[in-house]
């Protein structure tokens, strides 16, 4: 646990990073991206990984892919119960997977995540009791 720690913690994010579950396409452009796999990582690389991004961007976007949707759900709820954030929308959809053992492509739900970062929600619910 503490190598992962100190994996999250000596992680430099670039200006293009995708997250740290790869991708492509236009998606893969996003700064506040994680995606997630529920066999490259372990759980709390993705948890850690979530905190060091909210840091940067105030915002985080967990998305995975069939297996890995537990692995998801699990950390935002985490993330949810230790208080650090706050889910401010929830996705579902299915996309086409090409495999090359089949002719045709498979589809996979698909599940994607905005924690909104506790640290937006304090400010607002400050400003709002400020203005009042």
């Amino acid at each position: 646990m503490e190598e992962v720690t100190k994996a999250v913690g000596d992680l430099t994010i670039a200006g293009g990073a995708a997250g740290a579950g790869g991708g492509g396409g236009a998606e893969a452009h996003k700064k506040n991206r994680i995606q997630v796999s529920n066999t490259k990582k372990p759980l709390f690389f993705y948890v850690n990984l979530a905190k060091r991004y909210m840091q940067l961007h105030d915002e985080v976007e967990l998305s995975a892919l069939g297996m890995a949707i537990a692995t998801v759900v699990t950390v935002a709820e985490i993330l949810k119960n230790n208080g650090l954030a706050v889910e401010k929308k929830i996705m579902t959809s299915t996309v086409d997977v090409k495999d090359d053992s089949r002719s045709h492509p498979m589809q996979k739900a698909k599940v994607t995540v905005l924690p909104w970062s506790t640290q937006i929600l304090n400010f607002s619910i400050m400003y709002n009791d400020s203005v009042s």
